[in-house]
């Protein structure tokens, strides 16, 4: 598979890139320097979920317990990610969870990218960006993997971290923010 960008019957370009890893893996720093290095727009699940947890006057708490005990809920969500990725001059980079399934899904020939962090690496990130104690943040991240992987698969019948939709993944744990948007951009000029 070439990993082009599909292109509307308009004839713009759609999404160029997905970008998934579990939370603390660096996919928002990742899209930024991406879109900062490309002059792109993107568009971030996490940031869905706000906008939604705001027009529902509920706090991200709230929401997120709305979502894990109504999948109509996180559906929507998926549905409004989903409509994005091929919308007409909609955003180059798509940051979730699930974008590189949903790439993968619609059969759109664009690079899906998987970030790959450890475990210590992810919770050590999650204390220096939340100010808890390494041992919270490493059961919180674990337990949050684990909620989200029972969800996807009683709502999708998927797994975020099987590797059968992403084209490329890069293992983040040693490397730099630097690092990794060089390897990125470098996936990105082989196409």
């Amino acid at each position: 598979m070439s990993a082009k960008s599909v292109v509307t019957s308009g004839g713009e370009i759609v999404v160029e890139i997905t970008i998934s890893g579990h939370p603390g893996s660096g996919t928002s720093t990742l899209v930024e320097a991406i879109c900062e290095n490309k002059g792109w727009t993107s568009l971030n699940g996490g940031e869905i979920f706000r906008q939604e947890a705001k027009s529902r006057n509920l706090s991200l708490s709230e929401f997120a317990n709305l979502c894990a005990n109504d999948f109509s809920v996180d559906s929507y969500l998926d549905d409004i990610l989903k409509s994005k990725m091929v919308e007409t001059d909609g955003p180059k980079v798509m940051e979730s969870r699930l974008s590189g399934w949903w790439a993968h899904l619609l059969e759109l020939d664009c690079i899906r990218l998987w970030i790959e962090v450890s475990e210590t690496v992810r919770a050590e990130r999650v204390v220096g960006r939340e100010g808890i104690s390494f041992e919270e943040a490493l059961v919180s991240n674990n337990k949050r993997s684990q909620k989200d992987l029972a969800r996807y698969e009683e709502m999708y019948g998927l797994n975020p971290e099987e590797r059968t939709p992403y084209t490329h993944v890069i293992d983040a744990s040693g490397l730099t923010k630097e690092e990794v948007l060089t390897s990125a951009l470098k996936i990105l000029e082989e196409v």
